[in-house]
């Protein structure tokens, strides 16, 4: 048979379509040709495949081939589309079945020798064969990632020659079935009974994990901010299997390092303030995902929030309203979902020091003012809660508060109960109802309308933090187990707006 046909799949974004590899081989003088879009690394892939083929103990037929990678007008990169042309070429070339070849996608790099290597972006790949119904040939190393995928009929293989008997007939590949790690996920080792006081913080953080609410803390250095940030994975709940691949997919494509043993548990970000705003949102020639998007279905810390760039903390405001980033290059464009949970904190000052009982701060207004203007106000608005951090006592530090501390497994509980109530009521943390949601879910009586235009007035809020102050009294009430937004539920979130009264 002189022609054919092999199943891969491409990337686009956090998306792998499907690559059609078509192989024919012809009289003529030896050529092999490429055609298809292919990339620079695809492009290598010949001399990988004619090693491969060779010490694998094939013959490499010499004679004109040409492999086409369709659809022609999509990118291809990587060495991912290794496997499949030496599968097309080798049944092109009759020295391996034909028949099932239909059945099955593939992916994988080829090393000289015929050995398979791990590739990125293979839970994706594994997702769509698996709604395609075909299996799928992979290298070995990825399979823990793959197996996620209910369903999903993998056939992990180390050697080329593994996959050509498979497809002979001669010895059949294992089936991997699926995997899904034990949903132990949180870490004992990062736990809020290690903070001493603070006990108003702790609230706001329960509040914001609660309703999913961005939060700003405000405080000198040293008074824990970081701290208590590391720990708030510690008290949200765990993803759902449907978040947890959305989020695992997003990793497979990047540089990160999937832990398929922590899939469960949210992300959580942590970027130094010198990163560009390609690194927070993604970037690159061909589009990679940012911190924003590896921090999807969880957290995204920033600390020192004004020593990053102005222009890096502006492409935050759109993310953070719409969940998704998009990405468009010359070539091509990208997608990439962004739900994630700002948290973020900064100094009161340039020094760090202003109300602190010290009295070491001696910066003026108008550096104050310069220092804080490096945040918009746009993004301000877009931040739920905002949070003074103050300095603990030297005998709280030592001795702990009296009423003891709370563990982090404690406060989850609280968490995950509330939380139930906003799913049950709205399928949906507070956070995320629309403006409709907000009108029917977060009403108020009477004196509630008046202490919020009241706030409203003084303050000068902008509608956004109308309706973020709604949420955040809605998520406010759920903790306190209430039907209605009560007064003191209201006062609080209006309360958790402190740098809207700041000149």
């Amino acid at each position: 048979m002189s022609l054919a046909i092999a199943y891969s799949r491409g990337r686009s974004g956090i998306n792998a379509p499907l690559v059609t590899v078509e192989v024919h081989i012809s009289n003529g003088l030896p050529a092999l040709n490429l055609v298809g879009l292919p990339e620079t690394a695809v492009k290598e892939s010949k001399d990988r495949v004619r090693g491969a083929i060779i010490n694998s103990h094939f013959q490499f037929p010499m004679q004109r081939i040409t492999i086409n990678l369709a659809p022609a007008d999509v990118p291809k990169e990587g060495g991912r589309f290794d496997l499949p042309i030496a599968l097309g070429i080798l049944a092109a070339s009759g020295q391996i079945s034909t028949m099932e070849l239909a059945k099955y996608e593939s992916i994988g790099e080829l090393s000289l020798g015929g050995e398979l290597r791990s590739v990125n972006g293979v839970l994706p790949v594994a997702l769509q064969a698996r709604d395609a119904e075909r299996a799928l040939f992979l290298p070995l190393e990825n399979v823990s990632e793959a197996a996620l995928v209910q369903n999903a009929e993998l056939f992990p293989a180390q050697h080329l020659l593994e996959i050509c008997a498979h497809l002979n007939g001669q010895q059949r590949l294992p089936t991997q079935a699926a995997q899904i790690p034990d949903s132990a996920i949180h870490s004992l080792d990062l736990d809020f009974a290690d903070v001493q006081g603070q006990f108003h913080v702790k609230r706001a953080l329960e509040i914001a994990a609660t309703g999913l609410h961005n939060i700003l803390m405000l405080g000198p250095p040293g008074t824990g901010k970081s701290m208590l940030a590391s720990r708030l994975p510690s008290i949200l709940p765990q993803l759902t299997e449907a978040q947890a691949l959305e989020s695992a997919a997003i990793v497979s494509i990047s540089d990160t390092r999937f832990d398929a043993h922590n899939w469960l548990k949210p992300p959580y970000r942590a970027p130094h303030h010198t990163a560009s705003a390609p690194a927070l949102v993604g970037g690159g020639s061909n589009p990679q995902p940012g911190e924003i998007s590896l921090a999807h279905n969880g957290l995204l810390f920033l600390d020192e929030l004004p020593e990053f760039d102005r222009k890096v903390l502006e492409v935050l405001r759109e993310p953070l309203e719409t969940g998704h980033i998009t990405i468009s290059r010359a070539a091509r464009q990208a997608d990439f979902p962004a739900r994630f949970q700002l948290i973020a904190a900064m100094n009161p000052c340039p020094c760090g020091y202003l109300g602190d009982s010290s009295g070491r701060c001696h910066c003026t207004s108008e550096q104050v003012s310069r220092y804080r203007g490096k945040i918009s106000g746009p993004l301000l608005d877009r931040i739920d809660m905002h949070l003074e951090v103050p300095r603990v006592s030297h005998e709280v530090l030592r001795k702990g508060s009296p009423e003891g501390e709370e563990s982090s497994a404690s406060i989850r509980q609280r968490v995950i109960q509330a939380r139930n109530i906003a799913m049950a009521r709205s399928g949906k943390a507070n956070s995320k109802l629309t403006a409709a949601e907000v009108k029917q879910i977060c009403t108020l009586s009477e004196k509630g309308h008046q202490l919020l235009e009241q706030a409203m007035n003084r303050f000068g809020l902008s509608h956004r933090a109308y309706h973020r102050i709604l949420k955040l009294a809605r998520t406010i009430a759920d903790l306190a187990g209430s039907a209605q937004i009560e007064i003191p539920h209201l006062s609080e979130a209006i309360g958790y707006r402190k740098l809207d009264r700041q000149p």
